[in-house]
């Protein structure tokens, strides 16, 4: 049998959030009542991670399960590790450096770690002996086979860029460079659905490139000379294109009757009675 340590945690069970408790052995998880369940690390294919919440899926596209765990950050951390190290995705030994580059300047700090990649169905883990970082490959931007300096050499990475916070930032890989090689069409293929066939319109894609660079409608408006309806009708192809996402809807407002007196009684001479 498999010695396991057991842990409080809180699972997910018919719409509502359950206390119980896990055990976390090294080939596998059980889960307690209500659920009952114990599951191998080799059925797991999936991981995301939501603040203090892991939602992990199991089997094949005809009969997928989640599970939802919630626990504390220490509690996570080993599961995910044991996750990411024994789960069914292609994985490799490698050095990385996650986050590397933050809007053109090396984020402090930043230094190789040496660790485990796990390319899962929505997102590429990171595992060292300190850290567990994910990018999910919906938040992938681009990904490029090429050479650092580190050491004074200069080596093969493949350089990920990609999305945290609404702000581009770049990671790097480094390992043999025929690893390497399977590894770059390994994610190639994975975030190929992110990938736009064709060419956006010149008006269009000045607008996407004014809203990667931080401008907001109203400046857009005026720099392009654009209606409020045609930026909206632009919008809304990027929208549906895939480009871009609503951060927040605009209101166009006037005043009602209520509004305009409030308005015309304010202006009146403190004198007039």
């Amino acid at each position: 049998m498999t010695m396991m340590k057991s842990v409080p945690v809180k699972v997910e069970h018919d719409g509502r959030w359950v206390s119980t408790t896990m055990g976390i052995g090294k080939d596998r998880i059980r889960i307690g009542a209500p659920l009952d369940r114990e599951i191998l690390y080799k059925s797991m294919v999936d991981l995301e991670e939501r603040k203090n919440q892991v939602t992990i899926t199991t089997g094949s596209d005809e009969a997928v399960e989640t599970f939802r765990i919630a626990s504390v950050e220490k509690v996570l951390s080993v599961l995910k590790k044991f996750i990411i190290t024994q789960c069914s995705a292609y994985r490799l030994n490698a050095f990385f450096m996650s986050p590397a580059i933050r809007g053109g300047v090396l984020v402090k700090d930043a230094r190789w770690e040496k660790g485990a990649i796990a390319v899962m169905k929505t997102g590429i883990w990171f595992v060292s002996q300190e850290n567990q970082v994910c990018i999910s490959l919906g938040d992938v931007a681009g990904i490029e086979f090429t050479r650092r300096e580190i050491q004074g050499k200069d080596l093969d990475v493949v350089k990920i860029d990609h999305l945290i916070e609404n702000e581009v930032v770049t990671s790097f890989v480094l390992c043999p460079k025929t690893t390497l090689q399977v590894l770059y069409n390994f994610l190639k293929e994975a975030t190929q659905n992110s990938a736009y066939e064709g060419e956006l319109d010149p008006l269009t894609g000045q607008v996407a490139m004014l809203v990667y660079s931080g401008m907001d409608s109203s400046n857009i408006e005026n720099m392009l000379q654009l209606s409020h309806k045609d930026l909206d009708a632009i919008y809304e192809y990027l929208i549906n294109a895939g480009f871009a996402e609503v951060l927040y809807v605009r209101r166009e407002i006037q005043l009602t009757a209520k509004g305009v007196r409030y308005i015309s009684d304010s202006m009146k001479s403190p004198t007039s009675e």
